[in-house]
């Protein structure tokens, strides 16, 4: 047990900058130890950063994903990028139907200008994104007949979840009607949203369908529900259903979004058995709202901290080695691709963002052979995460980017240089074994039997006591190849 005083050791350093930014390197967990970081200040540091104004760019979605890879690679703010990666999945907008790059670009430069800010201002913005009122149909919205998809998914996925933690309906079909009537007369003129009055539901003209109201069954609100026209008709109701949203009580009589949003930041950064509603993990839901205030100022930051101080985030530090999976998340393609870049220190090559070495595909063509696709996730649910990101094919691909990563044979920053990594007048098969694991972060999750049937392979089953690495044969045949049977190993796959 612990709290935000406690000082972080090496395993819970590793732990903390795995999960919030892109892999552990020996010299960023050492800064950590240095300065005798705490619980609290390791994560004000994180959360420190000053949210960018980037927008990944190209005049075409391989262009933009490449951008955006680069982008997260050379970032100095890593934990601004996951959270970033977090609300592209949360709020799930995909090119294959919004079509528009640009707009999908500056969904995105808008998802990190707010990714700590007010949840509050995040769901109006995004209730007036271009990208999102094409992708779900906002813009297909007309007061004859009103389109449901956006009132849907604003109730299902954006703010509610369709259920609470007693199993309680959150909403009902009529609400999603009377939401999609505030939604009318929204439109997209050169990539700007306007609201457009003419095509907008009044109730004046449309007597029949009765008061704009919503939550008469649920929500806490009572039979009467709540009027979203209370501020008018017209272009503010969109607001107004915001906040009606964030008044939103359960059946237990808390806050139905501040309970969701917590719940997803705890399955993101700590565990996915935060994705189901247990007494246990509402326990820890509640207590980092109630720590951080998150159910009535909405601001992201304080709810962050409280889940990075909390001791469920560090009991699912993988201080056991692999095989606790109680302990584990499996890595997202895209954090395995960008934390394998930037902790080997190599560079993606030419437009076409690709490794020097091996197939030379691109990293985008990697991505998408292990199950993502920036800016094209599956459907408005996002993706899933944890095993799904795991079958036989997409065990393999990653392999693929492993063996690509130690053959890179470019010049300069686009070649592999283990050199730079691990100090080469090693000898010891047990010393390098060490260099390298603190190298890629994964020290504390490597089995004694693991590590056996690695120093076998290093000294070709104790017939080589000692190692040359000086000698590029040496170097090129066993310090590449542990190198890659290290990111090929669930040790490295999980964090």
């Amino acid at each position: 047990m612990g709290d935000e005083s406690t000082v972080l050791t090496a395993a819970d350093a590793r732990h903390l900058l795995r999960r919030t930014g892109f892999g552990a390197p020996a010299k960023d967990v050492q800064k950590i130890l240095q300065r005798g970081d705490t619980r609290g200040s390791a994560a004000d540091r994180l959360l420190g950063f000053k949210p960018g104004a980037f927008q990944p760019a190209g005049k075409d979605l391989r262009l933009r994903q490449n951008s955006w890879l680069k982008y997260m690679i050379g970032t100095k703010s890593p934990l601004q990028e996951k959270l970033v990666l977090f609300w592209h999945d949360h709020f799930s907008t995909a090119a294959s139907k919004v079509g528009d790059v640009k707009q999908l670009a500056t969904q995105n430069r808008l998802l990190r200008q707010n990714c700590k800010g007010n949840f509050r201002t995040l769901l109006r913005e995004i209730n007036r994104d271009p990208a999102m009122m094409e992708f779900l149909d906002t813009v297909r919205n007309r007061k004859y007949v009103p389109n449901e998809n956006y009132g849907r998914e604003l109730c299902e996925l954006f703010a509610l979840g369709v259920k609470d933690a007693n199993g309680n309906p959150n909403y009902v079909q009529d609400d999603v009607v009377q939401l999609a009537r505030a939604f009318t007369g929204w439109r997209i003129d050169r990539d700007k949203s306007y609201f457009d009055e003419r095509n907008h539901d009044f109730e004046e003209d449309y007597p029949e369908r009765g008061p704009k109201v919503v939550f008469t069954q649920t929500g806490g609100f009572g039979a009467v529900g709540r009027s979203f026209t209370t501020a008018g008709e017209g272009a503010q109701e969109i607001d107004t259903v915001v906040d009606i949203l964030l008044a939103h009580r359960d059946s237990d009589g808390r806050s139905t979004v501040a309970r969701r949003i917590a719940r997803r930041l705890l399955e993101f950064f700590a565990h996915g058995a935060f994705a189901e509603s247990t007494p246990e993990t509402t326990a820890v839901v509640d207590a980092v709202i109630a720590a951080s205030g998150f159910d009535s100022s909405w601001e992201l930051q304080p709810l962050l901290r409280a889940i990075l101080v909390s001791d469920a985030f560090y009991a699912t530090a993988a201080a056991a080695p692999y095989g606790a999976t109680t302990a584990k998340s499996v890595k997202w393609p895209v954090d395995f691709v960008v934390t394998t870049m930037r902790t080997v220190g190599l560079k993606p090559k030419g437009r076409e963002t690709y490794v020097d070495g091996g197939s030379r595909r691109s990293l985008r063509s990697h991505l998408a052979a292990m199950g993502q696709q920036l800016f094209d996730p599956p459907s408005v649910f996002g993706w899933e995460w944890e095993r799904s990101w795991i079958t036989s094919a997409t065990t393999l691909a990653r392999a693929r980017f492993a063996r690509d990563v130690i053959m890179a044979r470019g010049t300069g920053g686009t070649s592999f240089r283990p050199e730079k990594l691990i100090d080469l007048s090693l000898t010891a098969p047990d010393a390098i074994l060490d260099a390298v694991t603190d190298a890629l972060g994964i020290s504390d999750q490597v089995t004694t039997q693991q590590r056996t049937i690695l120093i076998d392979y290093l000294t070709d089953a104790g017939t080589r006591p000692s190692l040359d690495l000086e000698d590029e044969d040496t170097r090129n045949r066993k310090l590449h190849g542990l190198f890659g049977l290290l990111l090929q190993s669930p040790a490295y796959q999980l964090h």
